[in-house]
């Protein structure tokens, strides 16, 4: 078996018509489950070898990613300046390098969202696990131009997920789930925007990516947090 694939998906992996979201339960937001070492390990080697592919930001993202840094710190209990991953590996805290210390802390992603003009701005993220898609094409595009590829994205939906974001709590994060029938078991899996968005064949596999929408109460930016699963069928 692939070393990537999950043994089953979560009980609560169910995806509901977009934006299909429900209140996040207290202390669910960050998840550890039997592929941490796996998906840890391949994490650690793009941040290192790719990290232009898998992290950027723009300047009005840097505060908001302190900040981020700051809360999974806090949800990890960690209170020193370094932190003892689970798997063994020791990881420095490097609020000069936040997204990069968030990519190699937890198996989340993370895309940190903030206020422009008309929508939600794609201000900062550490993505390393992305489905079809490139941060490079993605960063500094609004809600509406991050998903001009997705056919079921239309004005109704945009509008409906930009009231979404504007509606998140500080003190209630929201969770909807993904649900992707898939053709491949590779974890980064970038594409650009001009290649076809399926391309043939079976699709042997699950992908279902857990979304987490949560505000950051001082950036008041919102931060939406992946965590992928892949299943064989």
């Amino acid at each position: 078996m692939t070393r990537h694939l999950h043994d089953t998906m979560p009980a609560d992996a169910a995806d509901h018509p977009l934006p299909g979201t429900r209140p996040l339960a207290p202390g669910d937001w960050l998840r550890r489950d039997e592929r941490f070492a796996e998906q840890m390990a391949e994490k650690d080697r793009l941040i290192a070898e790719r990290r232009d592919d898998v992290i950027g930001s723009l300047p009005e993202g840097e505060a908001p990613a302190r900040e981020l840094l700051d809360a999974v710190c806090a949800e990890l209990g960690v209170t020193s300046d370094t932190y003892a991953r689970p798997d063994g590996g020791t990881i420095a805290l490097d609020h000069d390098d936040p997204l990069g210390t968030l990519g190699r802390m937890v198996q989340e992603d993370f895309a940190i969202m903030v206020r422009g003009e008309d929508e939600h701005v794609l201000a900062a993220g550490t993505i390393c696990f992305p489905s079809r898609w490139t941060l490079a094409e993605k960063l500094g595009r609004p809600l509406t131009r991050i998903h001009k590829p997705v056919d079921v994205y239309d004005d109704g939906v945009a509008r409906r997920v930009q009231r979404l974001f504007d509606g998140v709590r500080v003190e209630q994060p929201l969770v909807r789930w993904n649900n992707l029938p898939y053709w491949t078991d590779i974890l980064h899996n970038p594409k650009p925007e001009a290649e076809p968005r399926e391309p043939p064949g079976p699709r042997p596999y699950h992908r279902r990516e857990r979304q987490v929408l949560k505000r950051l109460p001082v950036s008041g930016a919102v931060v939406f947090s992946i965590h992928t699963y892949l299943t064989l069928k």
